[in-house]
Parts: C-alpha cells; sequence; structure tokens
C-alpha cells in the first residue's frame, strides 16, 4: 500500500506549546511530512529553522486569516478587505517560499448572508493570489468547511468550490478536500472522490463527528475510504487534521492497523 500521510501540527503533537517545536516531535514519531495553519506569533526564521533542524518536509500551509481572537479566517470573500486580502497572500507566501512549501491553502472568511457581492469579490481575490501563485510554482487550495464546525464559513459548498475552480481554470488552484467536511456538507464520499479526484490538490481525514483519529468510532469507514483512494490513483500526501483522542504518538497505531506506514 503506497499512501502518504503528514501530520498536522495545529491538531497534533500539541503536547508541546510551541508550533516550532512541534516539527521535531512529528519527525520522531516517524513522519516525512507536515502541514500546518499560519504559525502566528512566530518569525518566518523561527519556522523555517525549526522544519530545517527537524528535516522534515511542509507540504501546506494555511493563509494568514487576521485576527483569530476575532474570529477571522480569511478575506478573499469579504468585500472591503481587498488590501488585507492581498497583504495576507504576500505574507503566507513569504513563509512558504521560506519553508520551501508548495501549497496554500486560501480561506474564504466568515458571511453570515452571502451575496452576488461576495462572490465577485472572492473570485477577484483569488484571481490576484493565483497570479501570485503561478510566479512562485506554488499550488492554491480552497477548502468547503461544514457551517456545524465553523458556522457562516462563505465556502462551504463542494459544488461552490468545484464550480469556482473551473471558472477560474488555472493550475494553481484546485480544492482541498477535507473528507471531515465533506461527510458533513453532502455525504457520498465514494461517488465525490471518482468524480473530484481530477481537481483535488490535496486530501485531509478525520472521523466524525468528534474529529479524532480515522480507527475511533465513528461515521466513516476509512479503512475503505483509504483504499478507495489508493484505487482511484490519489498519490499525493494525506494530512491528518484530526484532535488526536489521547496523545498523539499513542493515536498512530492506527495507521499500521489499516496496513499503512509512515
Amino acid at each position: 500500500m503506497s499512501l502518504k500521510f503528514a501530520s498536522n501540527l495545529s491538531f497534533m503533537f500539541t503536547e508541546a506549546t510551541a508550533i516550532t517545536e512541534r516539527y521535531k516531535l512529528a519527525k520522531e514519531a516517524g513522519f516525512k511530512a507536515v502541514e500546518s495553519g499560519f504559525p502566528f506569533g512566530y518569525s518566518v526564521k523561527d519556522v523555517s529553522e525549526a522544519r530545517k533542524k527537524a528535516d522534515i518536509e511542509q507540504i501546506l500551509i494555511n493563509v494568514y486569516t487576521g485576527d483569530v481572537t476575532k474570529g477571522e479566517l480569511g478575506y478573499a470573500a469579504i468585500p472591503g478587505e481587498e488590501e488585507n486580502f492581498k497583504k495576507s497572500i504576500d505574507l503566507t507566501v513569504e513563509y512558504a517560499k521560506a519553508l520551501n512549501c508548495s501549497r496554500i491553502h486560501v480561506m474564504s472568511g466568515k458571511v453570515n448572508q452571502p451575496n452576488a457581492v461576495n462572490d465577485k469579490v472572492y473570485l477577484n481575490n483569488l484571481l490576484y493570489a493565483v497570479e501570485k501563485f503561478q510566479k512562485e510554482n506554488i499550488l492554491g487550495l480552497i477548502e468547503p468547511i461544514n457551517n456545524i464546525t465553523v458556522p457562516n464559513y462563505y465556502m462551504n459548498s463542494f459544488q461552490k468550490g468545484l464550480e469556482v475552480v473551473k471558472t477560474i481554470n488555472s493550475p494553481n488552484l484546485k480544492l482541498l478536500f477535507d473528507i471531515f467536511h465533506l461527510q458533513q456538507i453532502c455525504g457520498n464520499i465514494t461517488k465525490n472522490i471518482k468524480e473530484l479526484l481530477p481537481y483535488i490538490g490535496h486530501i485531509q481525514i478525520a472521523q466524525v463527528p468528534h474529529r479524532h483519529e480515522p480507527n475511533t468510532p465513528g461515521e466513516i469507514n476509512y479503512k475503505y475510504i483509504l483504499s478507495t483512494l489508493e484505487q482511484e490513483g490519489y498519490n499525493g500526501y494525506i494530512g491528518l487534521e484530526y484532535s488526536p483522542k489521547l496523545s498523539s504518538r499513542e493515536g498512530l497505531g492506527w495507521i499500521q492497523e489499516f496496513g499503512y506506514k509512515l
């Protein structure tokens, strides 16, 4: 079996408070790659040195999302925040380049009552981002996020996400396919894997509803889902964006249980 797994440092190895310390813990646990949210509070030098010292690959970073204490989750779909959006892209590109990271998840922000203005702003902002990404050889990703976990998140539909990717029609923009969110938004996991795979740039997993390891009790049969991804020819990393039920290392037993290895 050939699937590859990356630890999400925003969810895993939180035994260490500092994200810069989690690179080392992920490496010691056997991971060859990691992903993370934006490393708030840490300089480019801080995170790039931590990654290099751990000798581990960074495959994805989330865009700078604004003031998280105020619940900000990005600017892409927010009218009047176009300059902040551009600054967030430029800043995240700086971090991505220092981390030798080739994927950026562009977050849309929250919108109470989305309308045509939000749609237009979102498309225009993504066009700006894609132009930047093309120059830097970076793949931009947009992720539909369910409204149970994040109420009022603008990009909350896989159909809408697919339409945006098709409209922009660039090799530098694809879907971030998080099966945790997919199950809660629309289900039909097997069908969606097969239909959306050409438009998918990265995959993440977690059990539903409690967002723990794939082998914990929940709605999704991940042993079947992972074998389906293999059969359909997915060869990228799968991000483990779950909250370990026990410790991060103790929870990794599912990988061997399912017949895989790090």
